[in-house]
């Protein structure tokens, strides 16, 4: 047998259900063995869409994604959606086909670029190796990395015995040391007003964090890629940082212990350090010790799995204490807890529509069972903020390289990994054009998505960072795009709304059978920056 269907079929059989890329020449009879041995292949039109789409499935899903890409081309395609993969510690293989001769005009160091970015090179250095190097490439994935597996193309043209795959071994989690549980349990015991904020390590173990909120009385917050993880608690401060209500800001600041629970406390996530007080206790606990400490100093760090490690300290402080809670503060978060919470002067003028008015009126109208996903710039705090999810699996936030263009192709891996909830791409109109190849996915997919483009006609963090100063900004403003025509082009119903009026269609389009997808292209207000740039760029 062909190395590659060897390979195809072997990662198939350990459990590779579903694939996205762009087939070429250099991955044809690799994907077709994938399909063969019972993989669903799905095309995007651009390889840096296929890749995104990977990671987003594999958030939402918790396995493996896999994205198979061309030799040369196909792989710097795909670059910028395996850095913003690798740098979210996202469990990804990306099957890149190589052309090892230095003189090929295909060739590029493969290894190179994968490190360039963070993510693990690995390669098929054999025929006969060959199988073997794709299960530990795939076993390297599942231990949280993003891992570029190059498959050079005399090795797959080469045959080879296959061999059935043996099955991986399960990983147990790491358990923290006994001194650590007994350390953080004292910390707990002693604070007044404790406050937990999770990170993207604390995904799917919201019950044994909130267990031990229960015991020493925390309040409870999020980093951004974990909005939703402690949704219906009435502790629930939602996400620290940026984002942050005035209401959470001002209690994670009067906190005198903060917990990271998988959470880097990163600039975004602790406002460049302003939400922590001057005499508050930090503690950081994560399954990976290099990184505890990395972002800022910290008086505890704890190496450990979050769930056993909060299993731990529960068990070993005992008696409940109420800690930072009391009747009083929990009615004043369900009076303040949300944004939309906050009163606002609506500035809609019947051209433009206000996008804090906007984003509260989808909420309303949009079913709760929703997976939201939000791509990067100005607008986006205000479908991050004010759309509600039913839990941190309905949030898709791929951040972390912070690129424009990469929400589109977010929402399609969610939604192919979530076909139970409505997909919203939440994209601002520069990021929306910059990824729009993928609106013929949608279409192609029979994906009952909504695309909301909140259009400024600019690149909006550009005109609110400079324009203050006095810059010109022709640059970075572009004239009147119909994007709701361009949506309607790909095969979507397209609406403009320009006022809360103008919402009647998503309304009907809601109540539908929904045959086509939709597109909202929202022309919002724009005079100042939104709250949360203001603030990180206070923070420069």
């Amino acid at each position: 047998m062909r190395v590659a269907e060897a390979v195809g079929r072997g990662l198939a059989g350990l459990g590779v259900d579903t694939v996205f890329g762009v087939v070429g020449s250099g991955n044809f009879h690799l994907t077709n063995a994938l399909v063969a041995g019972g993989a669903r292949f799905l095309a995007a039109r651009h390889e840096g869409g296929a890749a995104v789409m990977a990671d987003a499935w594999a958030r939402t899903t918790g396995n493996v994604g896999v994205v198979t890409v061309h030799q040369g081309p196909g792989l710097t395609n795909a670059m910028t959606g395996i850095a913003e993969a690798a740098k979210s510690r996202t469990p990804l293989l990306v099957l890149a086909a190589e052309a090892p001769e230095v003189r090929s005009n295909f060739h590029v160091d493969v290894a190179g670029l994968a490190a360039a970015v963070g993510a693990v090179p690995e390669r098929l250095y054999s025929p006969a190796s060959a199988l073997a190097d794709a299960r530990r490439a795939y076993a390297t994935a599942l231990g949280r990395r993003t891992v570029v597996l190059a498959l050079p193309l005399s090795v797959q043209a080469a045959l080879c015995e296959p061999w059935p795959l043996p099955a991986l071994r399960p990983t147990y989690p790491l358990a923290p040391a006994p001194e650590a549980v007994t350390a953080l349990a004292g910390v707990l015991r002693g604070a007044r007003r404790p406050v937990f904020v999770a990170g993207r390590g604390a995904r799917g173990r919201a019950a044994g964090l909130v267990r031990l909120a229960d015991a020493c009385g925390a309040l409870l917050a999020t980093s951004a890629v974990a909005k939703g993880l402690f949704g219906g608690s009435p502790w629930n401060l939602d996400v620290s940082g940026g984002f942050a209500t005035p209401l959470a800001a001002e209690l994670i600041s009067e906190a005198d212990v903060i917990v990271g629970w998988g959470c880097s406390l990163n600039m975004w996530t602790m406002r460049h350090g302003k939400l922590i007080g001057p005499g508050a206790t930090v503690v950081q606990v994560d399954d990976d010790p290099a990184v505890l400490g990395a972002h800022r100093p910290v008086h505890l760090g704890v190496p450990g799995d979050v769930a056993e490690t909060a299993r731990a300290v529960a068990d070993e402080l005992g008696v409940a204490a109420p800690g930072y809670r009391s009747a009083e503060l929990r009615a004043l978060i369900a009076a303040q807890g949300r944004w939309r919470d906050v009163p606002f002067k609506d500035e809609s003028d019947g051209e433009r529509i206000d996008p804090r008015a906007l984003s509260i009126a989808l909420d309303d109208l949009l079913p709760a069972e929703r997976t939201v996903a939000v791509d990067s710039g100005n607008f986006m705090g205000y479908p991050s903020m004010y759309l509600s999810v039913p839990d941190e699996a309905g949030f898709c936030f791929t951040q972390a390289f912070q690129s424009i263009g990469l929400g589109l192709a977010t929402a399609i891996g969610a939604a192919v990994a979530r076909p139970d909830r409505l997909a919203v791409a939440a994209l601002g109109d520069g990021g929306a054009l910059m990824g729009v190849s993928e609106l013929e996915t949608v279409a192609r997919l029979g994906l009952p998505m909504v695309v909301v483009v909140y259009d400024d006609e600019a690149y909006g963090a550009e005109v609110h960072h400079f324009g203050p100063d006095g810059d010109p900004l022709d640059v970075v403003r572009f004239p009147p795009a119909d994007i709701a025509a361009i949506g309607r082009g790909f095969g979507f119903d397209g609406v403009t709304v320009r006022d809360a009026a103008d919402l009647g269609p998503v309304r009907d389009w809601l109540a539908a059978p929904r045959e086509r997808p939709l597109l909202i292209d929202a022309k919002v207000t724009s005079a100042h920056g939104s709250w949360w740039l203001e603030e990180a760029f206070r923070g420069h």
